[in-house]
């Protein structure tokens, strides 16, 4: 399955009041793994940044001035991003923005280019109800080293946001993957399958006396709270008949 994860920097909060984006960072993963391809563009936004973007971001007007406008970069993005999973934190905020610039373009919303959008701020929502989710927040939960993002970059929060959706979306399949692993970055997946697990015996301890004893007291008790219609002890006499 191949993934984006994109972020975007802008030069305020309201694209709707005419804030445009000054930045867009996408990174490539496929089957779960990063591919090495990446896509990264700093933008004219055509207007003045406002003073607490800049804080965020660090990218300047002067330094935007001689940058690419979105409509000269549309086609190169859309062919990069088109039929993936983009993987968005916060996704709202920056699909707004795509979707404004894309109407100046007279192209179609952003949405129609991809496969699916999945935001990992609802995803962390979920998975750590009323608790910080910011990026930052998640690095330092998930073990994500972000020691290098002294401020917001398109890229370089793609590249952090890559790595703790890899942490949030773990799973068994995962396990079995590291189980398998050869020490080489093989895992099951490049081995011709799934691991066999039928080939692991597991124990099967036999309960002792007493064990059994406490069963029967506990079934008896449980039997006679009911009336007497529990109705595994009469399966059970229908099995052994």
């Amino acid at each position: 399955m191949r993934q984006i994860f994109l972020d975007t920097e802008t030069t305020g909060l309201s694209p709707e009041s005419g804030d445009r984006m000054v930045e867009v960072g996408c990174i490539e993963m496929d089957n779960r793994r990063l591919t090495g391809r990446h896509l990264h563009f700093y933008l004219n936004p055509e207007r003045r940044n406002g003073e607490g973007a800049v804080a965020v971001h660090g990218l300047t007007d002067d330094f935007l001035a001689d940058k690419p406008l979105f409509a000269h970069i549309v086609d190169e993005l859309l062919e990069f991003v088109s039929g993936a999973e983009i993987v968005i934190h916060n996704a709202g905020f920056d699909v707004g923005f795509l979707n404004e610039e894309l109407r100046r373009c007279g192209r179609e919303k952003f949405s129609t280019h991809v496969a699916g959008i999945t935001d990992t701020l609802l995803m962390a929502r979920e998975m750590f109800p009323g608790k910080a989710n910011s990026l930052d927040a998640l690095c330092k939960r998930l073990e994500v080293d972000n020691s290098n993002r002294t401020l917001h970059g398109a890229l370089i929060d793609a590249n952090l946001l890559a790595e703790v959706y890899i942490r949030l979306t773990r799973g068994q399949d995962s396990l079995v993957m590291d189980m398998a692993d050869d020490g080489g970055g093989r895992g099951a997946g490049d081995l011709g399958g799934p691991a066999d697990l039928s080939v692991f015996a597991l124990p099967v301890p036999a309960a002792t006396e007493s064990e059994l004893t406490d069963h029967e007291r506990v079934l008896g008790e449980i039997d006679k709270a009911s009336g007497g219609k529990t109705i595994w002890r009469a399966q059970a006499q229908i099995a052994v008949a």
